[in-house]
């Protein structure tokens, strides 16, 4: 004689919800890193534009270095 064990309908529907969940945390993740990149934009492009007079000016110290040497 074998035992059966019939699923309650409970447990199917907390398994398809489960799924549901997982999907929704992917989009979530996905949200998350655009976000980040976002704001690593923005922060890289405020750096640049706060340290961009002193940038040009050491390259143009090194372009002039390198001209009288050369």
């Amino acid at each position: 004689m074998s035992a059966r064990v019939e699923v309650p309908e409970v447990t199917s529907r907390s398994i398809a919800l489960y799924g549901e969940s997982l999907r929704r945390e992917d989009g979530q993740a996905l949200v998350e890193y655009t976000l980040i990149l976002g704001l690593v934009t923005v922060v890289a492009i405020a750096a640049l534009s706060a340290l961009g007079d002193s940038v040009i000016a050491l390259l143009q110290a090194v372009t002039s270095a390198l001209n009288t040497v050369i």
